[in-house]
C-alpha cells in the first residue's frame, strides 16, 4: 500500500485553485467521478482550472496516468478495462495529492484519505451488496483503563441479532493495519457485506465482528497517547479492555472457543502477539501479511510472549496465515511458517497473487470466516 501524504485543507485548496468554484458549476451538470462503464473502463474527472498538470494514481495501475484538461478546467481520463474489485485512488495536482471531491467513498487512514472506486463487473463479488438479510453496523465508545483514554469501536452484529434475545454469538476481533483506523475494515474491507453474504449462503456461522482502533499510540482525537509509545503492543488493551466491554454490552459466548482474532500487517503482528500469547483467550488466530519475521517469532517463543509449542498445539483450533506473493512481507511470511514448522505447530496458509493490499485482505477474511467457529 502506498503511503502518500494527502493535503486536503481548505485553505491550501484556495491557494492552489483546486477547489470547485460555484460559478463554474452553474449552468451545467455536476461532475461525475468516478464513472464506471459497462465494459469496466472508468472515467475520472477533477476540477482544477489553475493546475498545470494532474495525474491519476490508482492501485490498479502500474504507473500514474496523466489527465487531460478541457476548456472548462475539468481534467479527465478514461482507463482501460479494470479487473472488478474495490480500489483506492487519488489525484496528484501539481505535486499535491488529493482525494476525489466528487466521490463520497473514502479510504479511512491516519496519514492519507484516498478515494475508493468500486468496479463490480457482471458477476457479484464477495463484498457485493446482495439481496440477502443484512447485519447492522454500530459505532461504540469504551473507556480504556490500559490507555487512560476513551476509544472507538465499529461493531457488526449479524442478521437476526436481538440484544434482548437468548441466543449468544461467537466474536471475531478484527484488527486493521498500520496507519489504518477502526473504520478501515468496514469501509475498505467491506467486512459487513462479506459476512452478510457468507451467512446467507450458510458458509459462515453468524458472528459478531469487533473492529477496534488498534494504534494505542494515537488517541481518537489524533494526539500521541502518553500511556504508550509502542503501536505494536496491543494485547493488554484487547484482552483487558475491548473484550470486557464487548462481553458486557453484547450477547456473546464468553469463552476461548468462541473467540477469534485476525489482523492485517501490523494488525497481523498484534494478532499473533495476542493469539499465540493467549491461547486461553483465543482458539482461532488468523494473520494476514503479518509484520513478523523468523527472528521476531523465535524471540517471542523464547521470552514467553508466545505460549509454548505444546500449549498452542493442544489449545488452538486454527492458526491461519495469508499473504500475497508480491507483498513486501512475503519473505517474512515464508520465514515465519518455517519457524512454526520447526516448533511442530500446525497451521493453514493461503498465498495469493498481489501485494500488500486490501483486495487481498477481503479474500482472506472471506476465507477464514468460513473456517472459524465450526
Amino acid at each position: 500500500m502506498k503511503q502518500i501524504a494527502t493535503i486536503i485543507l481548505f485553505s491550501l485548496a484556495l491557494q492552489t485553485g483546486f477547489i470547485i468554484q460555484p460559478k463554474a458549476q452553474m449552468g451545467r451538470n455536476m461532475i461525475v467521478s468516478p464513472e464506471v462503464h459497462p465494459d469496466n473502463t472508468v472515467t475520472f474527472r477533477f476540477n482544477a482550472p489553475n493546475a498545470t498538470y494532474v495525474e491519476l494514481d490508482a492501485q490498479f495501475l502500474k504507473e500514474n496516468l496523466p489527465m487531460t484538461k478541457d476548456e472548462n478546467g475539468i481534467w479527465s481520463i478514461t482507463t482501460s478495462p479494470v479487473k472488478p474489485d474495490l480500489y483506492p485512488y487519488h489525484f496528484i495536482a501539481d505535486s499535491i495529492s488529493v482525494n476525489d471531491p466528487n466521490n463520497v467513498l473514502i479510504f479511512p487512514n491516519e496519514r492519507f484519505k484516498g478515494s475508493l472506486v468500486d468496479v463490480q463487473g457482471s458477476t457479484p463479488l464477495i463484498y457485493s451488496v446482495r439481496d440477502v438479510p443484512h447485519g447492522k453496523i454500530a459505532y461504540r465508545f469504551y473507556k480504556s483503563k490500559t490507555l487512560n483514554d476513551t476509544r472507538p469501536l465499529v461493531v457488526y452484529t449479524p442478521p437476526g441479532y436481538d440484544p434482548q434475545g437468548s441466543r449468544k454469538y461467537p466474536v471475531l476481533y478484527l484488527i486493521h493495519g498500520a496507519t489504518d483506523t477502526h473504520e478501515t475494515w468496514y469501509k475498505a474491507g467491506r467486512a459487513n457485506f462479506i459476512l452478510d453474504n457468507l451467512i446467507a449462503e450458510g458458509k459462515a456461522e453468524p458472528m459478531i465482528v469487533v473492529m477496534p482502533y488498534a494504534n494505542p499510540r494515537m488517541t481518537f482525537a489524533g494526539k500521541v497517547n502518553a500511556a504508550t509509545e509502542n503501536p505494536f503492543d496491543y494485547t493488554d488493551e484487547l484482552v483487558d479492555d475491548v473484550i470486557p466491554f464487548v462481553e458486557k454490552n453484547y450477547r456473546v459466548e464468553a469463552n476461548a472457543s468462541n473467540r477469534a482474532v485476525a489482523g492485517f500487517s501490523r494488525g497481523g503482528y498484534q494478532t499473533l502477539h495476542a493469539g499465540l500469547g493467549r491461547p486461553d483467550v483465543f482458539e482461532y488466530v488468523c494473520a494476514f501479511a503479518p509484520a513478523v519475521n523468523a527472528q521476531r517469532a523465535e524471540e517471542s517463543f523464547k521470552d514467553g510472549t508466545y505460549a509454548s509449542a505444546g500449549d498452542l498445539k493442544s489449545k488452538l483450533k486454527l492458526l491461519w496465515l495469508g499473504c500475497g506473493t508480491e507483498d513486501f512481507l512475503y519473505e517474512w511470511s515464508l520465514a515465519l511458517t518455517k519457524k512454526l514448522d520447526e516448533q511442530g505447530i500446525p497451521y493453514e496458509k493461503m498465498y495469493t497473487p498481489g501485494g500488500h493490499t486490501w483486495m487481498n485482505c477481503r479474500l482472506y477474511l472471506n476465507e477464514i470466516a468460513q473456517k472459524i467457529f465450526k
